[in-house]
């Protein structure tokens, strides 16, 4: 049951007879006649259990785009009901156009539209239909709830993609696609062709050479079919915020923009998203089924504040890969690591594969470096100066151990690690 502004308002039209009498008796049969008419008016409304509500939810969407869910509503009863429905979701849904009135003959029925714009990645939900039936005086109604339950999954945003044609493009020269000269792109026997200006001399095929009569070299292409593992850390150090976002996401978008690089390279892709224990994984997947699955796997992973097994991740790393790949580690770079066995499951990846330590920078580091004008702020670049230290310290320990160590702000880090992994493509080292 539910009362209506005017029912509110019919009540307070009592105070005017009453004070023209001077008579409290007066008020309260005025009131009392208002609770008469109200419950007359409720006992007339139609029954809200005869209006039946299913809902059409996409199965995704991507962060920062727009998507709709469709509220099919039918009246199953022999009389026409008049009402309004409310379609609740969790807030970071972002839902509009949640309020609709509504008018059905028997047997009617009514599709009703509520746009949706997350703010969030992960699975947002809806929190149930409220269907309001009025009666005839308008001055109340009956009220019920459906709890209609479903999941609009929020995939990352990806907005790194942008900087996935020049990469392409430079994966292409590497691949020997475009005519440009370079040298010591991959180690794998490609074709031959004749000589020109700037070739390395290495590369002459000299029997080739013998037989045409010309000078021929030998080309080659970089190697494929390599395996590359990301691991993604999702302890508590990728919870903190940098900026306006979580460590975690800067470091799912360099994680989607290199698989999809590495996929179009003709590479095999891992990703696991670990912290203690395993909370997402893709794999056996390239090209675009692999983006999908990526983006549908990473969509609901959260920090948790729990620390690191990076002894954990060595072993999976060991089950996972029988032969030498590029293992990505994205995870923060700070003093931390040291106890959390970082270091030592470095060693111990770095014995057998390429491995590469990519870490989110925060920039109020480098602004607390340049604070002068007051103690306090004195103090800050003190403490930013001495976090840099160690953070440099740490990495200087990792590079020693034979690993790659990059780190750069937030929308930066996804492109720097693209490109190390082409330099490490260009170099012959997967």
């Amino acid at each position: 049951m539910f009362v209506t502004g005017w029912s509110v308002l019919l009540a307070a039209l009592g105070a005017i007879p009453a004070a023209l009498t001077q008579q409290r008796n007066v008020a309260w049969l005025w009131v009392l006649g208002v609770a008469v008419l109200v419950a007359i008016d409720v006992w007339a409304a139609p029954s809200p259990q005869r209006i039946g509500a299913k809902r059409r939810v996409p199965a995704s969407v991507r962060l920062t785009e727009s998507t709709s869910a469709k509220l099919d509503v039918i009246n199953t009863g022999k009389r026409r009901v008049r009402g309004a429905i409310r379609d609740a979701w969790q807030p970071s849904a972002g839902a509009s156009d949640t309020r609709h009135q509504f008018s059905l003959a028997a047997s009617e029925t009514l599709a009703l539209t509520t746009h949706l714009t997350p703010t969030r990645r992960g699975d947002r939900k809806s929190v149930g239909v409220t269907i309001r039936t009025s009666g005839p005086l308008r001055l109340a109604g009956r009220q019920r709830t459906i709890p209609l339950v479903d999941t609009l999954r929020v995939l990352p945003e990806f907005k790194s993609r942008r900087h996935l044609p020049s990469r392409l493009a430079r994966l292409r020269e590497i691949d020997g696609r475009t005519a440009v000269q370079l040298k010591g792109a991959g180690s794998e026997f490609d074709s031959l062709r004749e000589y020109v200006i700037g070739d390395d001399v290495r590369t002459i095929d000299w029997r080739a050479t013998a037989r045409r009569a010309d000078v021929v070299v030998k080309t080659y292409r970089p190697e494929r079919d390599r395996r590359v593992f990301i691991v993604l850390d999702t302890s508590r150090l990728s919870a903190g915020r940098v900026g306006d976002t979580p460590r975690l996401d800067a470091s799912i978008e360099a994680t989607l923009l290199l698989a999809a690089l590495a996929s179009r390279a003709g590479d095999r892709v891992q990703v696991s998203a670990f912290d203690r224990e395993e909370q997402a994984r893709a794999a056996a997947t390239t090209g675009a089924a692999l983006m999908t699955r990526l983006a549908t796997a990473l969509a609901p992973v959260e920090s948790r504040l729990v620390e690191p097994d990076w002894p954990a991740v060595a072993r999976l790393t060991r089950e996972r890969l029988s032969q030498r790949a590029l293992v990505v580690l994205l995870t923060t770079v700070e003093v931390s690591a040291i106890d959390s066995g970082l270091l030592e499951a470095t060693a111990a990846l770095a014995h057998r594969h390429q491995v590469v330590v990519a870490s989110v920078a925060d920039p109020e580091v480098e602004e607390l470096l340049d604070g002068r004008g007051s103690v306090d702020a004195i103090y800050g670049a003190a403490a930013a100066a001495r976090t840099g230290i160690e953070v440099d310290a740490v990495g200087a320990r990792l590079r020693s151990l034979g690993a790659d160590v990059l780190t750069a702000l937030p929308d930066d880090l996804a492109p720097v690690l693209a490109d190390r992994y082409l330099a490490l493509k260009a170099a012959g080292k997967l």
